[in-house]
Parts: C-alpha cells; sequence; structure tokens
C-alpha cells in the first residue's frame, strides 16, 4: 500500500476519533439534557441513555485505534505476524461489545415505553448490522491466517 494512502487513511482516523470525542463529551450530553426536559416522563433514562451512547461511540473508538496500529503494521510489511490477530480480535471483541450495548438500549427504551416501532426497526437495523460486520471480522481473519501460512511456506521455499 503506498504511503500517502497509509497517511490519508491515518489523517481520516484522526478526524472521526476527534468528531467522536467531541460527541462523546458535548453533543451526547447536550442531547440527553435538551430531551429530559422536554420529555420529563423519561428523564429517568437519561444517564444511562449517555452511558450507553458513550460507551457505545469508545467502542467505535477502539476500532480507530486498532486499524491505526494495523495500518502502521502495512506500512512496515508486518501485517502477516502474530501481533496483527491481537487487533483484529480486539476490533471484533469492540464490534460485539457495540452490538450488545444496541440490545440494551433496545431493551431499556423498550420496557421504558419511550420506544416507538421504528426505532425499534432502527435498533435491530443496527444489530443486524453489528452482527453482519463481526462475521465479516471472522471471515477477514480467517483470510489473515491464511494469508499469514502462505507467507510462512513461501518464507521456507526461498
Amino acid at each position: 500500500m503506498h504511503r500517502a494512502t497509509i497517511l490519508c487513511l491515518k489523517a481520516l482516523l484522526v478526524v472521526m476519533f476527534g468528531l467522536l470525542l467531541v460527541a462523546q463529551v458535548v453533543l451526547i450530553p447536550q442531547v440527553a439534557r435538551s430531551t429530559a426536559l422536554l420529555f420529563p416522563e423519561f428523564a429517568q433514562l437519561e444517564v444511562p441513555g449517555i452511558v450507553i451512547a458513550v460507551a457505545f461511540l469508545a467502542c467505535v473508538q477502539v476500532v480507530l485505534v486498532c486499524l491505526w496500529r494495523l495500518l502502521s503494521m502495512v506500512r512496515v510489511s508486518t501485517i502477516f505476524s502474530a501481533r496483527a490477530f491481537v487487533w483484529v480480535d480486539v476490533i471484533l471483541g469492540a464490534i460485539i461489545a457495540a452490538t450488545l450495548l444496541l440490545a440494551a438500549a433496545m431493551v431499556i427504551l423498550t420496557i421504558s415505553g419511550a420506544s416507538n416501532p421504528g426505532i425499534a426497526l432502527l435498533f435491530c437495523f443496527g444489530i443486524v448490522v453489528g452482527a453482519g460486520l463481526a462475521l465479516v471480522i471472522v471471515v477477514m481473519r480467517g483470510l489473515l491466517r491464511n494469508a499469514r501460512t502462505l507467507q510462512e511456506e513461501m518464507a521456507e521455499v526461498v
């Protein structure tokens, strides 16, 4: 992969991480506060909503950090080392955690009566996407394992 491509991707990762941080620190608490004031009957959901939303975005940030590390490994041609599997496994764990957070949020909103069919459908969509991403990462991890094995075999031949 070209150095310029890696640098552009890393720059995008930094921008995304910063925007997520702003959302965690500023936007989510403000939206939760204004929603609690607008709908006082659901004010008890303010803190759980903030916690789940911030934790969800933290999972996304973990994925971004792992992608940064994997890009660094690509740059120095060590992507087929055992360390790459650690980062891929962390990505998988973060995706699973984020999906579970979506499921928890859906359950909390449904139990409290704050959900409607449209919101429930969005949560279901998010859960399906999370499960799909997790499966894609599992497949990609298998491909990485196969590529590593092929590289080791080629190194023995040469």
